[in-house]
């Protein structure tokens, strides 16, 4: 059975860490595909690829710029994809077509009008992966979700998603939860030189401002980077004395952007705690900010800010918390794969985030209250048992997200009899 992918790009993110936890599945008869909408242009994109090839799954690039600009870009590319994908289709004749987020699902909804016939056969898998879908464009979501509705395509990954979906759409989606997978663990911050990066490197990495960022450092991933020339933004390596706090993701809205760096100010100069953020977006401006901020206050900088980190469930047990102020989440990925790798979770009690944590999770801030996490920094982390609340998120993701699994299921809906393949043309 041959089965096609359809994501953004090839980069981090949850729904491609999905689709290739899917894909690199060993079940024999399974052929599997992954096909980008925008083409992945970051520093981890060949390696994001070699991982997928190395398992056996053939990987076909775009052409189309991957450019974020108020969903502009990811229409533009769903317009021009039918072509591309009647190639796809003509060339490869696949069985099931699997997609994620919201770019490929338009893309697949247009094939659709344009070339019905296509699909006829082909049985459609659509994974909901967020609560919210479809931001201030509700005439498009009309027509998409229809779409989807009638080939009975939707899995949610969640309860939250599943009835947030619902509520909004008037469908209940059968749930499967999203699957993790322990790493061998490598030491952050004896691999990562303690060093800032040159401007022009971070121009590279399609980070570039117009004066240093404070706080970049190197990545194990960015040793080839020549560091000749120029000042360097120093970031101070962390001591045994601190409680090593990681926060990591698109630096956005969504991931509490805010909140962070109301916390980074409360903790400002506390000796207890070093965080360090990785990760880039629209809101780095602000983190940059924030610490630039402290800095000029006097008080010792217990932050450093780094580039996303290729590869992060492996440097996990290099922190000792996690903290994801996450205003909302489909099920994140980030937060099973720290419980799974033994580090615990200091998050919002939002939905989709909450789902990925035991009942009664004593280090939950409710509404993200920075007064909950004043009481969770101050209080509470100084005497916390912290191995007892590694093992019990450990035991607690290890129950429920299993990536074989995940496969197993995800497999039986396509080997299934179902709508979509008789219906997908009509």
């Amino acid at each position: 059975m041959r089965t096609f992918h359809l994501i953004t790009h090839f980069s981090l993110g949850g729904a491609e860490r999905v689709a290739a936890n899917i894909a690199e599945s060993q079940t024999h008869g399974m052929e599997y595909h992954v096909v980008e909408i925008m083409r992945g242009r970051t520093a981890y994109t060949p390696k994001f690829i070699a991982e997928l090839e190395q398992a056996g799954v053939r990987c076909h690039r775009s052409w189309m710029p991957d450019v974020s600009f108020h969903f502009l870009f990811e229409r533009i590319a769903a317009l021009l994809f039918p072509l591309r994908m009647l190639y796809i289709m003509l060339r490869w004749h696949p069985d099931v077509i699997h997609t994620h987020t919201e770019t490929p699902d338009l893309a697949l909804y247009v094939f659709s009008r344009l070339f019905p016939f296509m699909l006829r056969r082909v049985k459609i898998v659509r994974t909901i992966h967020n609560t919210r879908l479809w931001t201030g464009l509700p005439r498009t979501a009309q027509w998409v979700e229809t779409f989807f509705k009638s080939l009975g395509a939707n899995i949610a990954i969640s309860d939250s998603v599943r009835d947030s979906y619902a509520e909004r759409f008037g469908e209940v989606p059968p749930i499967i939860n999203n699957g993790v997978a322990e790493v061998e663990q490598k030491d952050y911050f004896n691999i990562s030189t303690p060093q800032g990066v040159h401007l022009s490197q971070v121009h590279q990495q399609h980070l570039y401002t117009s004066t240093p960022p404070l706080g970049f450092c190197r990545l194990p991933e960015q040793e080839h980077l020549n560091t000749s020339g120029g000042a360097l933004v120093s970031s101070a390596p962390t001591t045994p004395q601190h409680l090593n706090i990681l926060f990591a993701g698109r630096l956005e809205p969504q991931k509490g952007v805010v909140v962070l760096c109301e916390v980074l100010k409360m903790l400002a100069g506390d000796a207890r705690f070093f965080f360090t953020i990785a990760g880039d977006g629209s809101q780095r401006t602000l983190v940059e900010q924030t610490l630039a901020d402290i800095a000029s206050s006097g008080k010792p900088l217990n932050a450093q800010l780094v580039p996303p980190i290729f590869g992060l469930a492996g440097y996990m047990q290099s922190f000792d918390y996690l903290f994801m102020p996450s205003e909302f989440e489909g099920l994140s990925m980030l937060s099973m794969e720290a419980s799974l790798n033994r580090l615990p979770v200091i998050a919002n009690a939002c939905p989709g985030l909450a789902d990925t944590l035991p009942a009664d999770w004593a280090l939950l801030a409710h509404d993200n209250s920075i007064d909950d996490y004043r009481q969770i920094f101050n209080e509470l982390l100084p005497t916390a048992d912290h191995d007892a609340l590694t093992q019990r998120a450990y035991d607690f993701a290890k129950d429920r997200f299993s990536v074989r699994t995940m496969q197993e299921r995800y497999e039986a809906r396509y080997k299934a009899t179902g709508r979509s393949a008789g219906k997908a043309g009509r």
